[in-house]
């Protein structure tokens, strides 16, 4: 199996590398996925993925994006879904948000806090880029601590 063809049956998570507090969770997320069930893209280096599904660079920003394994756009607490669910230790907490049905709670707190982060993040001293090749693409950050 190739590389393109194993990232379109795995679940793939779009995060921001740039902002610490996102770096972290996925460093984390990253230690327990030790089957390799999820395709990690940094969208602060590379948006070529976004692009080919379809999904803004903004959009991405300002909440957590993710394809499941069938390859479906999923955003906010229903991208956590998808990763919680292929992660050990975290299947249950997957499991309880789908039975429970307490997404759309969980929602409300979540597009809190990605204003929060957004505003968080966009308060660093970066620079949009300025070439025609480079709208909607990741600012250049002077310094990497946007907390």
């Amino acid at each position: 199996m190739n590389k393109e063809q194993q990232t379109s049956t795995m679940a793939t998570m779009f995060y921001d590398g740039a902002c610490p507090l996102c770096q972290r969770e996925v460093a984390h997320y990253q230690k327990l996925d030790q089957q390799n069930n999820i395709n990690w893209v940094d969208i602060s280096t590379s948006t070529d993925l976004l692009k080919k599904h379809g999904i803004e660079y903004s959009d991405a920003m300002s909440r957590l994006h993710a394809l499941d394994s069938q390859g479906n756009k999923r955003s906010g607490v229903d991208a956590f879904v998808v990763i919680w669910s292929a992660l050990p230790y975290y299947r249950w907490l997957a499991t309880i948000v789908k039975k429970l049905h307490i997404t759309p709670l969980l929602e409300m707190a979540y597009q809190r806090f990605a204003k929060w982060r957004l505003a968080r993040q966009i308060s660093c001293d970066c620079e949009p880029k300025t070439s025609s090749s480079s709208v909607g693409s990741p600012p250049s950050c002077k310094n990497n601590e946007h907390a």
